[in-house]
């Protein structure tokens, strides 16, 4: 399974990525702002969608076409 970030590039276990727009956070009142960093992220069945955290969120699932690898 690839999962690819938005410009392209294959995501692997424990890579870094970047937000590349602000993106409400359902069930917590945060905001993440683009720019921010993902560090250590976690690939899941789903080839569109990765785990990590962030010092406001923990436990975050996010869509891979958000992001930019790091």
């Amino acid at each position: 399974m690839d999962v690819k970030d938005s410009n392209g590039n294959l995501l692997a276990e424990g890579d870094s990525v970047v937000l590349i727009k602000d993106l409400k956070v359902k069930g917590a009142n945060a905001t993440l702002k683009r720019g921010t960093v993902i560090k250590n992220i976690h690939l899941t069945d789903d080839e569109e969608e990765i785990e990590g955290r962030t010092d406001k969120v923990k436990g975050l699932v996010l869509k891979a076409c958000f992001v930019k690898k790091a």
